[in-house]
C-alpha cells in the first residue's frame, strides 16, 4: 500500500496529558512500511518521555512487527502513557482507511501486552516469527500477535 502523502495534521497530536510531536516520516522500502515517528511529550512538564511510531498499511512483515511501536522512558512507566499515545495514533489508521491494525510484543512483556489489551486488541496467536521475517534473528523470542479492529 502506497500511502497518501504524509499529512501535516498528524505532525502534532494532542491529548489531555500527552502530545505527540513528529520526529520524522519514512517512505518505506525493502519490506518496511511507510511510517510516522513521534516523541511522546508530557504536557505538564513539556518533556519527552518516550517515542511512538505508526506503520501505514499491512504486509507480511507488519503482522509480526505490528503497526504501532512504542517505548516509554523507565522513570515514566506505569502511568498508561503508552496507552494514551496509542489511542492518539488510531486517528491516523482511520485516515489511511485501515480497518484493522496489528500489534505485537515479546511474549513475556507484561506491561506491553496489558497496554495492547486495554486498547481493545484481541490476541490472535503466540508464535516465534519465521526466519523470512525481516527482523528475525537467531533466538528471537516468541511474540504475542494482536489485532485491533478500527471503527
Amino acid at each position: 500500500m502506497q500511502p497518501k502523502v504524509f499529512d501535516e495534521k498528524f505532525f502534532c497530536l494532542s491529548g489531555d496529558s500527552i502530545e505527540l510531536r513528529l520526529i520524522d516520516t519514512y517512505d518505506g522500502g525493502d519490506g518496511e512500511l511507510p511510517f510516522y515517528w513521534w516523541d511522546i511529550i508530557l504536557k505538564s512538564k513539556n518533556v519527552p518521555i518516550g517515542k511512538i511510531s505508526f506503520r501505514i498499511g499491512h504486509n507480511y512483515h507488519s503482522y509480526y512487527n505490528g503497526n504501532i511501536g512504542y517505548e516509554i522512558d523507565e522513570i515514566y512507566r506505569g502511568n498508561q502513557y503508552s496507552l494514551l499515545a496509542c489511542q492518539l495514533v488510531l486517528q491516523v489508521a482511520r485516515y489511511y482507511e485501515m480497518d484493522k491494525i496489528y500489534l505485537s510484543c515479546d511474549y513475556d512483556n507484561i506491561a506491553s501486552y496489558k497496554t495492547i489489551e486495554k486498547l481493545g486488541a484481541k490476541l490472535i496467536e503466540e508464535i516465534v516469527p519465521p526466519e523470512d521475517y525481516f527482523f528475525y534473528y537467531e533466538g528471537i523470542e516468541k511474540q504475542r500477535i494482536y489485532e485491533l479492529k478500527i471503527y
